[in-house]
């Protein structure tokens, strides 16, 4: 059995923008014994289900802004929290976070709650893990809103940018969460930058925070390579589904080109939704991204009549 730590509950109490009810799961098939948190807003019986994954070094929290747009849409919308992150349990050995371990828990949460017509969501690893899903599970996907992130498919240079982000991530293990998230967002309250330090109430609970930046595939043979390469080959060949890309340009690591780049390997993704303010954390900048999506995917609402337009 892997030994978890959970963060406590009363570090979540009154965080800002984030109304939402805890969900939890403790009966992952092959997860047994870990504890994963997720949300579940809007009506349970949507047609159209928005599942939103998070990145290095956030939680669900990330998508606090996005969620209520999606929910006044008509939409259901599923944010789960990595283990290692947010309310999920955290196991306290490094060794445990490995690329399959995560994208396995992805895996079995979707199976476990039976998500189907799913709009994925997919930011920084939410993305280098979540766009390997569909090829995998087609029939649940439908659609994809991307936003700064990458397939990690080993044969392409790492940027300098990342190399600097996980030498450092290794020279402090104990990293403020908070603070490097006010750095990243300079228009985070210091309530919201206390959100995001909330999970991780000491070093013992930023083991997987740690890892996320050694396990983003950087030779052909690495732990997960291989199974991005065969998304990327799937993506380009086989995606059927409508793409939605949003880009903070002001990202330095995952920004314009790595986007775009991306944007080619993505069967019909158009043009992207450049917002030239925003940062790695488009979901900090949401509201206009989301909005901008539903119209694109033909998925908002008219309040008067209940029928979806464009």
């Amino acid at each position: 059995m892997t030994e978890a730590i959970r963060t406590p509950d009363e570090r979540f109490k009154d965080l800002p923008g984030f109304p939402f009810t805890p969900h939890y799961l403790e009966d992952l098939a092959g997860y047994e014994g870990l504890r994963i948190h997720y949300l579940d807003e809007g009506p349970p019986d949507a047609d159209n289900l928005f599942l939103c994954l998070h990145g290095e070094p956030t939680w669900s929290y990330l998508y606090r802004k996005m969620i209520p747009i999606f929910t006044a849409a008509g939409h259901r919308v599923v944010a789960p929290d990595f283990f290692g992150f947010g309310r999920s349990d955290k196991p306290v050995e490094e060794e445990v976070y490995r690329f399959d371990f995560h994208r396995g828990s992805l895996v079995a949460f979707i199976e476990r709650l039976d998500l189907k017509n799913i709009t994925l969501l997919c930011q920084d690893w939410g993305g280098l893990i979540g766009l390997t899903l569909p090829m995998d599970m087609p029939d649940r996907f439908s659609r994809l809103l991307v936003m700064n992130t990458a397939l990690g498919t080993g044969d392409v240079q790492l940027s300098d940018g990342f190399v600097a982000w996980r030498e450092w991530v290794n020279n402090n293990p104990d990293m403020a969460i908070g603070t490097l998230m006010k750095r990243a967002c300079p228009h985070l309250s210091s309530e919201e930058r206390r959100a995001y330090d909330a999970p991780f109430p000491d070093i013992r609970y930023k083991a997987g925070v740690r890892r996320f930046p050694n396990l983003v595939p950087d030779h052909p043979e690495a732990p997960g390579a291989a199974l991005s390469r065969e998304a990327r080959e799937w993506l380009s060949n086989k995606w059927a589904g409508s793409t939605f890309m949003a880009i903070g340009m002001q990202d330095p690591v995952l920004g314009p080109p790595v986007m775009h780049a991306l944007r080619r390997v993505i069967r019909g993704c158009p043009e992207p939704y450049e917002m030239n303010y925003a940062g790695h954390f488009v979901q900090e900048w949401g509201e206009e991204a989301a909005k901008k999506a539903l119209i694109a995917f033909g998925l908002t609402r008219d309040r008067e009549t209940g029928t979806y337009s464009a």
